[in-house]
């Protein structure tokens, strides 16, 4: 799915508009209608009062629909007109005249002595600001929102949190809703992608206003939204006649002493995510520990407790490394020798990455179309700090470019950044905050790598499936608190029946 700009969105409407045909005031009232729909099911209660809360824009439109369509159906509603401006949008006066020929309870606000008010078990739909919004709410605007804030009651925000913008940082912190909902319409925006905006969203879902679908295929865009659609489109069938040696030999290299775990989990989860063949490159100490738990792994060792020489025998379609490698000055020295002979493309997490934020050259040789796997750390390591969310998905695509490397920036949609565009993953939860978790991930993209998926294919596609594992994790047996990185291995084959 495609995240588009505000004048993109505006594009899409105007698209609408001249092809399907349909008037303006008919897409506010689809749009209005939808998020009613959604009220409706998940708020049924008609006794429940419901504070409308319109601007004097298209947004509050929206509001000024859902307003005369919750009354229809029997609910205490009150619509507030937040009049910060006397110019009004044509569509916005159509439907006010709407709803005051059905004798709706409407109120004007211009100033904090017409605040409403509210209490916590009222429900607040925000159609106040909209995406267009380029500058901080401000007097008794920015007031009413903090009055909403501080009322307690859930609020729907319509599209986008009022005073959020949507594809810029937040001037003002105080002037922005703190929304318990978002209902956004047609595509993702991508604020929603960032956590310095966490505390204005706890849930958004997109809803289809079923915008032209010819120019919603032809629109370019730097930023795309992975869900399971996007998976579908380059994922690859097994064939009939096939063996091991089809899909592709992967080699996991690291562990240290007290570490090995690491690796353990890493070589299954590249097993499990169809690798035809896995070998790990370990220390001696653990040798035994890795025969006993991954028999279908083959192992080659290095020194007794860490990794140093890096002599590695293997001839492998992909290599993973990193995890729970450590730092040890030898380890070090080999490590930059091996990746500096290096020819296959790499996944480089953990350790490896700790290793190469020490050598500002070793980014320049890093073999082209490897995957680095940071989380904000380790990425701050590589890069430097960021004052916000936009300066550091900046740096991401940067380096990605600099490197002609795919960079995955972990977290709640997961990043992934190459060829100067962007792909927010949709997958996963709180479950995987937890010890392993990365190793996991490791092993998977690794896994994909061996099967000749392009760089950027297997890491879309490993990020989508271990957060899949999350989902289904917490959907059968375990919950947030109780998911573990072995887990996420143990719901990979569910993930792959996802596809068939």
């Amino acid at each position: 799915m495609k995240i588009l700009s505000p004048a993109q969105i505006y594009e899409a409407d105007q698209a609408t508009i001249k092809n399907f045909p349909i008037s303006s005031t008919d897409l506010m009232e689809k749009a209005g209608s939808k998020c009613y729909e959604w009220i409706f099911h998940q708020f049924p209660e008609p006794n429940r009062p419901i504070h409308v809360c319109c601007g004097m824009g298209n947004n509050g439109g929206d509001g000024l629909v859902i307003s005369r369509l919750l009354l229809e159906k029997g609910f205490q509603v009150q619509t507030y007109l937040i009049c910060f401006s006397e110019k009004r949008s044509d569509d916005f006066k159509v439907n006010l005249i709407r709803l005051t020929e059905m004798k709706a309870s409407i109120q004007e606000v211009r100033h904090v002595g017409d605040f409403p008010v509210i209490n916590k078990h009222d429900l607040i739909i925000d159609a106040i600001f909209g995406i267009g919004l380029k500058r901080s709410p401000k007097g008794f605007t920015k007031d009413y929102i903090q009055h909403m804030n501080a009322s307690g009651a859930t609020i729907i925000s319509i599209d986008i949190p009022s005073g959020l913008f949507a594809e810029s940082q937040v001037q003002d912190k105080q002037a922005v809703v703190r929304s318990s909902y978002v209902l956004s319409f047609q595509v993702p925006k991508l604020a929603f992608m960032l956590s310095d905006h966490q505390l204005y969203m706890n849930y958004w879902k997109v809803l289809d206003i079923e915008l032209d679908p010819a120019y919603l295929e032809k629109v370019e865009t730097l930023y795309h939204f992975v869900d399971h659609k996007f998976i579908t489109d380059f994922i690859k069938v097994r064939k009939r006649f096939s063996h091991k040696g089809t899909y592709g030999h992967s080699l996991l290299m690291g562990g240290s002493f007290g570490k090995v775990g690491a690796m353990i989990l890493a070589s299954k989860a590249a097993l499990k995510a169809g690798s035809g063949l896995v070998s790990t490159y370990i220390p001696k100490c653990g040798y035994t520990a890795m025969q006993a738990t991954n028999p279908e792994v083959m192992v080659e060792v290095d020194d007794e407790k860490y990794l140093q020489f890096f002599n590695v025998k293997t001839k492998p379609d992909a290599i993973g490394i990193g995890p729970g490698m450590g730092t040890h000055l030898k380890t070090k020295k080999g490590f930059v020798d091996f990746v500096m002979h290096c020819k296959v493309p790499m996944v480089i997490d953990a350790d490896g990455l700790n290793i190469i934020s020490e050598y500002d050259d070793l980014l320049k040789i890093i073999p082209k179309d490897s995957i680095l796997t940071p989380h904000p750390k380790e990425f701050q390591r590589l890069v430097g700090s960021w004052t916000n969310d936009y300066e550091k998905l900046a740096k991401q695509i940067d380096l990605s470019s600099t490197l002609q490397c795919v960079v995955v920036l972990k977290g709640a949609y997961t990043s992934i950044a190459y060829n100067g565009k962007l792909y927010f993953n949709s997958s996963g939860n709180p479950g995987l905050a937890t010890a392993g978790s990365g190793d996991v991930l490791t092993g998977i993209i690794t896994g994909l790598l061996a099967q000749h998926y392009t760089s950027i294919e297997a890491a879309i596609l490993g990020v989508y499936i271990h957060g899949r594992t999350a989902d289904i994790g917490i959907a059968s047996t375990e919950s947030m608190e109780s998911l573990t990185a072995m887990d996420c291995i143990t719901y990979l084959g569910r993930v792959f029946n996802e596809f068939n």
